[in-house]
């Protein structure tokens, strides 16, 4: 055996019996050649995949909070139209419920003249008939005063007063008589049911 193959032998045998925890040479260079294949796969086709996933889902996910904002925002629009209307609405339900209540009182009032118009017009109809009535009720009770007037006095008097003219003037005379005759009675009854009380 020779001194040249002694460092040989001896390099072998140190890997040989060293620990196991320190690495060979091979397996080092092995290694970091393996890495850097794994490091330019990862870089190259995984990160960037990944990179694209992460854009995706951080474009989505502020495209879902946009959307959501944009959903409240038109929520919001939409209640406080929503709201406007109904006040609206509440101001023309209480502007008809005003119109029908002066509506009504129009009508009412209306109706009221109308029924008291109608009684005015009733009640002068009724007092025109009254005073016909009792024209006509006149002219015939003055009629039969004056036949009955005229036959008496005929009778009385002994010759006839059938002639139209004289007829009317008895008549008159006659029924002026009567009319100057009642106020007295009339003030003379009184007098006379005094009189006959204190008798």
């Amino acid at each position: 055996m020779s001194l040249a193959s002694t460092p040989v032998l001896a390099a072998g045998n140190f890997w040989e019996t060293a620990y196991p925890i320190i690495p060979h040479p091979m397996e080092l260079i092995f290694g970091l050649i393996a890495i850097a294949i794994l490091y330019y796969v990862v870089r190259s086709r995984v990160v960037p995949r990944l990179e694209t996933i992460f854009a995706e889902r951080t474009a989505a996910i502020e495209g879902g909070i946009a959307k959501a904002e944009q959903a409240q925002a038109e929520a919001a629009a939409a209640l406080q139209e929503y709201n406007s209307q109904l006040a609206e609405a509440r101001g023309e339900a209480q502007r008809i419920r005003e119109e029908a209540r002066a509506e009504g009182a129009t009508i009412i009032a209306e109706m009221r003249d109308r029924a008291q118009a109608e009684a005015t017009r009733i009640t002068t109809a009724a007092q025109q008939q009254i005073q016909a009535e009792r024209q006509q009720a006149l002219v015939q009770l003055r009629s039969q005063v004056g036949t009955l007037a005229t036959d008496l006095a005929s009778k009385i008097v002994g010759e006839s007063l059938h002639d139209r003219a004289v007829q009317s003037g008895v008549v008159d005379r006659f029924l002026a008589e009567l009319e100057r005759a009642d106020p007295a009675s009339a003030a003379g009854t009184p007098a006379s049911a005094s009189a006959g009380q204190g008798s």
